[in-house]
């Protein structure tokens, strides 16, 4: 049989954050869950239950536990390195579509449109549309 995990150790302010963290309404729900979470660590709730009742896997659960024992809310809501959503194109691409659209106009025209510069990228104008407004480029004005 598992020998349960010892009780979280947390402060009261930090109890007092994940509290609050767990019962917002706006806040992003992985920070909800992971609150709920460390909450039931500090309670000394076994890992399984955990996972269980937060709809996550076990070893998720011991993966916030480590990072909490590590960092504490410093880095609560960062999301580990390599982790997340991946670029659907690739950085080079990106690169291309902002020096063409800085340096360069399409042939006969004065400046480039969302559907031109998508078909000289071979990507999405709404890619373009994307990349455009992260880098709050304009190339109509």
């Amino acid at each position: 049989m598992n020998k349960p995990a010892p009780a979280l150790a947390l402060s009261e302010g930090q109890r007092q954050t994940l509290q609050r963290l767990s019962r917002s309404t706006s806040a992003a729900h992985r920070l909800v869950v992971r609150s709920r979470a460390l909450l039931l660590a500090g309670d000394g709730v076994a890992n399984a239950r955990i996972a269980a009742e937060c709809g996550v896997a076990v070893s998720t659960v011991v993966g916030w536990r480590k990072r909490f024992a590590a960092d504490g809310l410093r880095e609560f809501g960062r999301v580990a390195k390599g982790r997340g959503r991946k670029p659907s194109i690739p950085a080079s691409k990106v690169e291309e579509i902002v020096r063409l659209t800085q340096e360069g106009r399409p042939d006969g025209e004065t400046h480039w449109s969302c559907r031109s510069m998508a078909k000289a990228s071979d990507v999405s104008p709404a890619t373009v549309q994307r990349i455009w407004s992260g880098r709050g480029l304009k190339p109509h004005l």
